[in-house]
């Protein structure tokens, strides 16, 4: 089955955001779980899982398991999603906590984008 332009732009997302994991990871280390070791490294291999979810989306032998890989990476980063809410609750504008607090239920969508490109292997 040919890609959507739907399931590319998932692709591109997942890159863009996979390599900023490694040009950029201070962003990304501050927003890691408080009780989580190790936070360069966690954000490097997120950003590994990211590519490679990006790259698998882009091929239809491989696009059922990206789909489903990048639905349960969305689930798994979920908590960085609430660590940055919490942490902007304490010490941040009141624009920056009404963004993190939007981005919660955005990943239902996001979820639901990945799902839909795992089926368009079929």
């Amino acid at each position: 089955m040919a890609r959507s332009k739907s399931t590319t732009g998932l692709a591109v997302l997942f890159g863009v955001l996979g390599t900023l994991h490694f040009v950029k990871p201070e962003p990304f280390e501050q927003i890691v779980p408080k009780p989580l070791p190790r936070k360069k490294e966690l954000v490097y291999v997120s950003g590994v899982a990211e590519l490679a979810c990006a790259a698998g989306l882009l091929h239809p032998r491989t696009r059922r398991v990206a789909g489903l890989a990048s639905a349960g990476l969305l689930v798994a980063i979920f908590p960085a999603n609430v660590q940055m809410a919490a942490d902007l609750r304490k010490k941040g504008s009141r624009t920056a906590l009404t963004i993190a607090y939007a981005r919660l239920p955005l990943q239902i969508p996001l979820i639901r984008w990945a799902l839909k490109a795992a089926r368009e292997s079929r």
